[in-house]
């Protein structure tokens, strides 16, 4: 066991049993860290310690909890990685709620304090959320990520602080159109449903860094995700895109587009604007030829082609002074290789 200060009870990753110290000798702490030992239990007493501000519990096998809602203090509690059946019942104060990796079947109306801030329930069993989730005004970021929702919870779209969204790695089919209608500024991932439409409104989301749509049944794009404009990362891998709507040209922030294992056949022109480029993975689609301007990306750094059915490469490849790596593997490339020469002779990986 370790303090990290006056106040604090710091012991992560000791293997320990049982919680070190007494009701007594810990009155005073702020911070207790046990994450990461084999806890099962806690004493009755750990709900009766009145400066405690952060409770650190992840990665233990705890099933139950005593009654935490005297913790007047309390603001963050992490409790990822349990084996928790239930939700526990939240001090008033508190701003922070981690429960990732448990076993939750049920998000009851009551039990999640009005003032929360962030809340993770990835990673359970809940079919569903109760209307009155929508009713924590000052959420900023919300995880629902990995558990058996078959909708967006109506009560998500009324989140009006909300920044960051997951509701990837679930059984979702339909992206509601109130869902751009959110202050979404840091994330919104959506992979890994099954979803065969974006609506137009998620256009709006023009204050919004990263969207991830990969491993859905997507056949087409709404051409208002070009006006998103503080994208710099969009993730669309793994779904049926025979093509790209023009637009996307106009995502002049865009840093990173990852296209893998999709029916492209050709990408529009338009693409060659993406001036702030630096990832792009066209990996595992249909692709003939790339198109002409291909040199506007001065700051394209990695470059996936492998598996496409490309025969020729445009010159002006060998003219992208940041590319560092360009994979062009299990293509059936023929003709001149001089850019590609060029290419290794400035220090580029070229893997053929």
């Amino acid at each position: 066991m370790t303090t990290g200060g006056e106040g604090e009870l710091r012991a992560p990753g000791r293997g320990l049993t049982r919680v070190p110290g007494t009701a007594g000798g810990l009155a005073g702490v702020r911070l207790i860290d046990l994450a990461w030992n084999d806890l099962a239990e806690l004493p009755p007493w750990f709900g009766d310690l009145p400066s405690l501000i952060e409770l650190r519990l992840d990665g233990n096998r705890l099933a139950a909890l005593p009654d935490l809602t005297g913790l007047t203090a309390l603001r963050a509690l992490h409790l990822d990685g349990n084996r928790l059946t239930e939700v526990p019942a939240c001090p008033p104060g508190l701003h922070t709620l981690f429960l990732y990796g448990n076993a939750v079947a049920e998000l009851p109306p009551d039990r999640l304090a009005h003032g929360l801030r962030h809340l993770s329930l990835g990673g359970n069993r809940l079919t569903g959320v109760p209307d009155s989730l929508g009713e924590l005004t000052g959420l900023e970021s919300l995880n629902l990520a990995e558990n058996l929702l078959t909708e967006v919870p109506p009560a998500v779209c009324r989140l009006t602080a909300l920044r960051m969204l997951d509701l990837a790695h679930n059984r979702l089919t339909v992206i509601p159109p109130e869902l751009g209608d959110l202050p979404l500024t840091d994330y919104l991932y959506l992979g890994d449903n099954a979803f065969t439409d974006v609506p137009e409104t998620l256009g709006r989301l023009d204050r919004l860094a990263y969207l991830g749509l990969d491993a859905n049944r997507l056949t087409r794009l709404p051409a208002s995700l070009g006006a998103m404009a503080a994208l710099t990362e969009l993730r669309l891998a793994g779904n049926r895109l025979a093509e790209l709507p023009r637009s996307l040209g106009d995502l002049g922030r865009l840093r990173e587009l990852h296209l893998r294992g999709n029916r492209l056949t050709a990408l529009p022109p338009e693409l060659t604007r993406l001036g702030e480029l630096r990832h792009l993975d066209l990996r595992d689609n249909l692709l003939g030829a790339l198109p002409a301007g291909m040199a506007r990306l001065t700051r394209l750094a990695h470059l996936d082609l492998r598996n496409n059915w490309l025969r020729e490469l445009p010159a002006e490849l060998a003219d992208l002074p940041a590319l560092a790596k360009l994979d062009l593997r299990w293509n059936k490339l023929d003709g001149d290789h001089e850019p590609l020469r060029r290419l290794r002779d400035r220090g580029c990986a070229v893997l053929m």
